[in-house]
């Protein structure tokens, strides 16, 4: 039997720490916090100065958004530019976009930024599409990423109408109406959206999509899921970095 070189050995043995990592229960339980594809969401390197908000989804909070952060700075983001606004998701959706528009007016007097760029995720687009389209934010926002955002409402609301946010999610709701109706992506703020068959959640699925936006169908992840995609919040990422 011919001897192998010691520097196909390490191949060899490299190969096979990779297959044992990928399919290890511990890397699929904790992926959202595994360096290894946080690295491999960052094709090459992306700087901008641009600073970026993050809007939560119903229930949610700031530490949603600890993988898209961490995909953002490997994609050339300084940790100055990066930014979670918390709101009240048993609230009012119209205080909450009120509660936005303040945060980003302090962002870009934090950073001296003239527009900032947004991320949403589920009820997030709801909050993001008031503050731009009612409230005038577009003027601000240079990029906006809605990730399986409500954007059209959901029905899987119906569980939850006892808040009034969930009331404003339903589909049909007067405030859905309000931030649809006309021209969906107003002023010269560039829009995409990330929607799924496998959401779950955002129901139909394609209630995410904007008209005017770029639209990208994910061939299939769950609604939470996308938070620790480090594939799709890659392509946010260098979306933004356009």
């Amino acid at each position: 039997m011919p001897r192998r070189s010691p520097r196909r050995l390490l191949g060899a043995l490299a190969a096979v720490t990779v297959v044992f990592a990928l399919f290890s229960p511990a890397s699929a339980a904790g992926a959202a916090e595994t360096p290894a594809p946080a690295r491999a969401a960052a094709v090459r390197p992306l700087s901008t100065g641009t600073p970026v908000v993050f809007v939560h989804g119903y229930t949610g909070s700031a530490s949603n958004w600890t993988t898209a952060m961490s995909v953002f700075r490997l994609n050339g983001w300084s940790s100055a530019n990066l930014f979670a606004y918390e709101y009240d998701s048993y609230g009012d959706n119209i205080t909450n976009a009120q509660g936005l528009a303040a945060f980003v007016s302090n962002v870009k007097s934090r950073t001296g930024a003239s527009k900032v760029a947004i991320v949403n995720h589920s009820m997030g687009g709801l909050v993001s599409q008031y503050y731009l389209k009612v409230l005038g934010g577009n003027t601000s926002v240079s990029h906006l990423a809605s990730i399986a955002g409500a954007n059209h409402g959901t029905t899987a609301a119906g569980a939850c109408l006892i808040y009034t946010t969930c009331r404003q999610m339903y589909p049909g709701s007067s405030f859905i109406s309000e931030i649809t109706s006309g021209d969906e992506t107003p002023g010269d703020t560039k829009y995409a959206t990330w929607y799924s068959a496998c959401d779950g959640v955002i129901l139909p699925y394609t209630s995410t999509r904007l008209s005017g936006a770029t639209n990208n169908n994910v061939l299939c992840q769950t609604h939470i899921g996308y938070l620790a995609d480090t594939v799709v919040l890659g392509q946010v990422a260098r979306f933004i970095a356009s």
